[in-house]
């Protein structure tokens, strides 16, 4: 009788990356940290929206997160 086996979810990936509904990758962006007293805030507000990683890189995190 042949078992089932699971694919093992990336965990660094799943911290970082979620699949939206149309299968995009959402991302944090970087910046937001420290040094925050020099940036604009129109930057700062840039930066706390969501960012989506290029659909090229799509397919190397549905890989990495098989059931995101």
């Amino acid at each position: 009788m042949a078992k089932g086996y699971k694919m093992k979810t990336n965990k660094s990936a799943a911290k970082r990356f979620t699949f939206t509904a149309s299968g995009k990758v959402k991302r944090k962006k970087a910046g937001l940290r420290h040094f925050m007293r020099r940036k604009t805030s129109a930057s700062k507000r840039n930066l706390s929206n969501a960012g989506y990683l290029v659909a090229a890189d799509a397919p190397r995190m549905k890989k990495l997160l098989p059931y995101g």
